[in-house]
């Protein structure tokens, strides 16, 4: 390690220590060896390719087109990743690229539109990986659960609309459920902020020689703006799943329990 950057020495003892937990995992019979080496895997390759792809990105002289290709990019995957996590929610795709389309318009024009960031290939990418990327595991959490409850509480929605309720009046307290759930991890992030936790972009302003009082502004920028993200992700998810499983004739789609 020289200075606030990390050698391949210190890459390589993290990986001894995570190979140490994925041991004792395994020793406590959690299934789940194999998972965190593919994981681990896959981040080596998927972060080598993006440190790679980051080198023209960052130079001042690189066309800002890029940039926002890299955004679309960043858009489209985290909208797939909803998708594949509930493929058999009708016209989710469309909800997903929605939830993530509308955050990432918002935000980054709240980031950008009013100088917290200047407006360049250095911040507008890693920006709006950390803006999209909370809203993706949000919109994630969202459709799951409220894909999950609909499924498991058929029988309740149904009596629901035996009284004449709508589906989203006979489902309104699971999907509030589900809601609070997508949206609660984040929300205790933020609760814990700086007592439980110190967070990574702040840490490594710090330890690339930013002023403290210069750090905490700016992660809570970002935190602030990113929970905001994570809301509306969830909201849009979570509701445009509900509208997917609502037929034309205001019944419930059945899923196949997984």
């Amino acid at each position: 390690m020289s200075g606030s950057t990390v050698g391949w020495l210190g890459l390589g003892i993290s990986l001894i220590f995570l190979a140490a937990a994925t041991l004792l995992a395994a020793a406590q019979r959690l299934q789940m060896s194999r998972t965190i080496v593919v994981a681990v895997g896959r981040s080596l390759v998927q972060m080598a390719v993006v440190a790679a792809a980051l080198v023209p990105i960052v130079n001042p002289k690189t066309p800002m087109i890029w940039s926002w290709l890299w955004v679309a990019l960043i858009i489209g995957f985290a909208s797939v990743t909803v998708v594949r996590r509930v493929p058999h929610v009708p016209g989710l795709l469309t909800v997903s690229l929605l939830a993530h389309l509308v955050v990432a318009v918002i935000s980054l024009a709240i980031v950008f539109g009013f100088q917290i960031f200047a407006l360049d290939g250095r911040s507008l990418v890693p920006v709006s990986g950390m803006v999209i990327g909370g809203a993706m595991k949000a919109a994630v959490v969202a459709a799951t659960r409220v894909a999950e409850v609909t499924s498991e509480h058929r029988d309740e929605i149904e009596a629901g609309l035996a009284l004449g309720m709508s589906v989203p009046g006979a489902s309104r307290r699971l999907v509030r459920q589900s809601l609070r759930t997508a949206i609660s991890p984040q929300l205790e992030q933020i609760a814990g902020l700086g007592i439980v936790f110190l967070p990574g972009a702040m840490t490594g302003m710090i330890l690339a020689g930013v002023a403290p009082w210069d750090a905490v502004r700016t992660q809570l920028a970002l935190m602030y703006v990113m929970f905001a993200g994570v809301v509306i992700a969830a909201l849009i998810t979570g509701l445009g799943t509900l509208r997917g499983l609502t037929t034309d004739r205001q019944t419930v789609v059945q899923l196949a329990r997984s």
